[in-house]
């Protein structure tokens, strides 16, 4: 759950995998705070996206490395339309951070409006909103690179 939410938002693989060490190192360190099972997953959740934020701004102010340093993929790409996989990717990254988060909370770790409100400490009417805008800002997006396509 932790790198899969690090993995998704960031988009890169050794950035989530930091991300997942720096979360359960921070979890050992508080582990005697934490009352049961369930509270942990709701502290690893809500951690992971608060440190994934962090990371994401923490990025923009560093220079990216270039193609030919990049390590080569460990696995096989999934199988699918690499084309639309990636412009969905694309289209997702261009979406403002907290409304970015909200989305892959939602419809990658499938959790309802309640648990995300609870996980970013923030009211559901905002979830709710940030999630309907958010849905509407992707389709005004994609809708725009399928009128160039089509062109």
């Amino acid at each position: 759950m932790v790198f899969s939410i690090g993995y998704h938002f960031l988009q890169d693989r050794a950035a989530a995998e930091e991300l997942a060490q720096d979360v359960f190192l921070q979890l050992y360190q508080n582990l005697g705070g934490l009352e049961s099972p369930e509270h942990v997953v709701r502290w690893l959740r809500r951690v992971a996206c608060h440190r994934a934020i962090d990371h994401a701004r923490r990025r923009k102010l560093r220079p990216q490395i270039g193609l030919d340093q990049a390590p080569e993929p460990a696995s096989m790409p999934p199988v699918g339309d690499p084309m639309l996989s990636r412009r969905l990717r694309n289209l997702l990254a261009s979406l403002p951070e907290k409304t970015r988060m909200i989305l892959i909370l939602r419809f990658q770790e499938d959790l309802e409006i309640e648990e995300i409100a609870k996980t970013l400490a923030i009211p559901a009417g905002t979830v709710k909103s940030r999630l309907q805008r958010g849905l509407a800002n992707l389709r005004e997006k994609a809708g725009r690179v399928l009128a160039e396509v089509a062109t």
